[in-house]
This record gives C-alpha cells, sequence and structure tokens, in this order.
C-alpha cells in the first residue's frame, strides 16, 4: 500500500496488522506528511509473505516489528519516534 506525502526517498514500513506499535508508527508517518509504503506482512499470503519476511529479516534478524526501512540504507526497529524524524530530517 502507498500514502502520499512529502519524497523523502523510499520509505517501507513492514508491520502487522494487529500490533499498536506497527499503528503508533505508521501514524506517526502520516502526520509527518512523509509518503511512504506498507505492508501488513499477516495478511500478505504465499511468497509475498515469505519474500515480505525474508527482507524484514535482512534488515533485523529477530523479524520483528515494525521495521522501518529508509532509502534501503538503513532500518529502524519498534516505535522510536525522535529516531523516526531525524532519519526522516522532520
Amino acid at each position: 500500500m502507498h500514502v502520499n506525502g512529502k519524497d523523502r526517498g523510499s520509505i517501507m514500513l513492514y508491520a502487522l496488522s494487529t500490533c499498536q506499535w506497527c499503528h503508533k508508527t505508521k501514524v506517526l508517518l502520516e502526520e509527518l506528511g512523509v509518503a511512504f509504503d506498507y505492508d501488513y506482512v499477516d495478511l500478505l499470503e504465499g511468497k509475498e509473505q515469505d519474500d515480505a519476511m525474508n527482507t524484514v529479516e535482512r534488515w533485523n534478524p529477530s523479524g520483528s516489528f515494525p521495521t522501518l526501512v529508509i532509502g534501503n540504507k538503513r532500518a529502524i526497529v519498534g516505535f522510536r519516534e525522535q529516531e523516526i524524524r531525524e532519519a526522516l530530517k522532520v
């Protein structure tokens, strides 16, 4: 899924539909007004879900959520508001 906003480069949120910290991260990104993509990994099926988990585990070996990948250069794991704001320069 895609959310429109200011272009701050590639931003991908891997989340679970039932996770309150994932929801808080998504809401923060919306409030910051940045464009981003997200997947609710628990709602994906088959190969899509396997591919998403492989990507999450590449950035975050523990495979926990939320995992926010910024610019294919760094990942922020968990709801870390200040770190997210600093990484996105907002």
